[in-house]
């Protein structure tokens, strides 16, 4: 199977339950999108609330924590070109970063009353749909975010409990 994600740990200990998990999660993503495994992957870096603090404030001029930070690469436009001219000749580009803190991932999955996994695969999804172009900010697009969000957490049965 063509690896879908490069996960990386940050300040973390590594763990190969969550890098199969996350990579079933970006999998899932990649059908759901029809995006081919082997024209694209996304970087995935798993930290602690300190690191992604760091990241939001040097590239988001944002001074605080975050639960998750995305940085694509193409615009939506691109990656559906891409993938037509990927047909021919094949070399995986990266779609972008996604940066998860795992404390945050803890925390929410306790005040939300869910599990860890189920946290941890919405975060991944959510910030896939923001590599992919979506947005929440109007209230339109938000609407349009979430479905597909629950739609690929149904599909992992990773729903609200």
């Amino acid at each position: 199977m063509q690896e879908v994600a490069d996960l990386h740990f940050l300040q973390v200990e590594e763990n190969e339950k969550l890098k199969d998990f996350v990579k079933q999660v970006v999998t899932t993503c990649f059908q759901e999108e029809k995006i081919e495994a082997n024209s694209f992957y996304l970087s995935i870096t798993l930290t602690t609330p300190q690191e992604i603090h760091k990241l939001n404030k040097e590239f988001r001029k944002v001074d605080k924590e975050t639960d998750v930070l995305s940085f694509p690469i193409f615009e939506k436009e691109e990656i559906e070109q891409i993938q037509k001219q990927k047909k021919v000749t094949p070399v995986k580009e990266a779609l972008g970063d996604i940066v998860i803190s795992l404390k945050r991932v803890e925390e929410q999955a306790k005040e939300y009353g869910h599990s860890f996994e189920r946290e941890l695969a919405y975060m991944v999804v959510h910030g896939f749909y923001h590599i992919m172009g979506y947005d929440h900010i109007q209230e339109k697009e938000k609407i349009q975010m979430r479905k597909k969000e629950e739609t690929v957490l149904a599909k992992l049965k990773q729903t609200r409990e």
